[in-house]
């Protein structure tokens, strides 16, 4: 098939990171593609309403985070004066410049683009109703990638998103700086959202049902960010519900009832609410009854190793086929649905997929956690190097990170890392490489690492499966 690459018909249904690596791949591989999105330029959620403006916000957060923390070194800053209409126009400049540019490379590519929703007819013709209105048009393949991604959940107990109410799209459109912001939610969306508002001047109110942040990553990694959250946040409230909320009858406030442990204020006003609780599948409205395609009982398209559904012409990638929801995931998918299209061995088996969560200080994992190893029979060692005995850190006036390795005792091999600091994210990348190439301890504790840098902690924690590390003496 890979010969005759010219004359395959490739249609991709979703112009996000999935979606458009797709397109692009199959394009430079000859393949004719088509690209189906309502946006004008590809980029999907997370260049439109997700990670693209959620980074520029967050570091305009860490510049005003900086400023107020520079005081520790000696250096004193009035506070900043912030321009919301300025901050604004320039997070919208960065998503279009970005959106341009994939715009101009689809066209290099000479890929057709189709603006409009897309609902297949059968397993090899799909219809898309175009954006603006006006006739269907009818679209012919040999094969389909479907990359249509996530959206926000909702809450039963909250009104529909709206005037004071806000999803993330919303919130990230940063209409104002409220007073004060209930956040719902303590994953790593209201997590990062709480960061930005209350850099911002917001009198931020964490709500969370289970009894901890962050639900599923190691307690020692979210222990370093929750002690700095309670600097930055008004509340965290753990073990909590929202058991009603309406607008204010002026539309000025929302009114929160709240369920929980010792619940001493059971209702709130605040200037707006930040609904933030999870995300749900874009498979309706596709058309997949049309098809042998199926779903799952929460909505994610069912897929095989190779990203193909049950209908042999249609493959599914991304966010709508399940967790983790991550575009760096969905971009690792494209490519092997490609590649199977195009008649070349691909299955989708990545050892560690790595997972950060943009807030101050950072938090990022990959491969196994200490926490699933808990839950498991395998023999696991826990490696920590705490950021207290690091140079680098101590430099940053940033102590209070943490980088920690889970190897298998027996053969050394590295089965996971997490890291909390400041760059965990960019740190992070080391680990899934060291996974997926089955290294062991003993090569990241040979692997000369620059100094003073905090890419040494990995180093380090690996030289302590061996006894005590250079910089640090861990307790017996």
């Amino acid at each position: 098939m890979a010969d005759n690459a010219a004359s395959i018909r490739v249609v991709v249904v979703g112009a996000g990171p999935g979606g458009y690596a797709a397109a692009f791949h199959a394009a430079d591989l000859g393949m004719q593609v088509t690209l189906v999105d309502p946006e004008e330029a590809p980029g999907g959620v997370c260049l439109y309403r997700g990670c693209i403006p959620s980074k520029a916000l967050l570091h305009v957060a860490r510049l005003l985070n900086e400023t107020r923390d520079a005081a520790e070194c000696g250096l004193r800053f009035t506070r900043p004066l912030i321009d919301v209409d300025q901050l604004r126009t320039w997070k919208q400049g960065v998503v279009s410049k970005l959106t341009g540019g994939l715009a101009q490379l689809s066209r290099k590519r000479n890929i057709t683009q189709l603006h409009g929703r897309a609902k297949f007819i059968e397993p090899t013709r799909l219809v898309v109703i175009p954006a603006a209105g006006g006739a269907e048009q009818s679209v012919e393949f040999d094969f389909a990638i479907v990359s249509t991604g996530s959206r926000p959940a909702t809450l039963p107990a909250a009104p529909a998103i709206g005037g004071r109410i806000m999803d993330s799209t919303s919130a990230l459109e940063l209409e104002d700086v409220p007073k004060s912001l209930l956040v719902v939610g303590g994953g790593y969306i209201g997590l990062e959202l709480s960061t930005v508002y209350a850099a911002l001047g917001s009198k931020v109110t964490i709500v969370e049902m289970t009894n901890g942040l962050l639900p599923g990553a190691d307690r020692d990694l979210v222990d370093v960010l929750h002690k700095r959250l309670r600097n930055d946040v008004s509340e965290i409230l753990l073990n909590t519900r929202v058991a009603e909320m309406t607008e204010s009858p002026d539309k000025q406030g929302v009114r929160v009832k709240l369920m929980g442990i010792d619940m001493v204020e059971p209702v709130r006003t605040c200037s707006r609410v930040l609904v933030s609780v999870g995300r749900k599948p874009n498979s309706e409205g596709l058309g997949l009854e049309n098809t042998r395609a199926k779903t799952d009982a929460r909505g994610f398209i069912q897929v095989d190793g190779q990203r193909r559904t049950a209908e042999p012409t249609i493959f599914a990638i991304g966010d709508v086929v399940g967790e983790p929801m991550l575009a760096h995931k969905a971009s690792h998918e494209a490519r092997v649905a490609v590649e199977v299209i195009a008649g070349k061995s691909s299955v989708f088996e990545p050892q560690a997929i790595p997972a950060v969560v943009f807030t101050d200080p950072e938090v990022a994992w990959c491969g196994l956690t200490e926490t699933s190893a808990l839950a498991g029979t395998r023999p696991f060692k826990v490696l920590r190097f705490p950021w207290g005995a690091s140079g680098r850190a101590a430099t940053l006036a940033r102590s209070d990170g943490l980088t920690k390795l889970v190897v298998d005792p027996r053969t050394e091999r590295v089965l996971g890392v997490g890291i909390v600091g400041p760059g965990a994210g960019e740190l992070i990348a080391e680990g899934a490489l060291a996974i997926e190439m089955g290294a062991r301890a003993s090569d990241l504790k040979l692997t000369i690492h620059p100094h003073p840098t905090l890419t040494e902690t990995v180093m380090e924690a690996a030289e302590t499966f061996f006894g005590p590390s250079t910089h640090y003496f861990p307790r017996v």
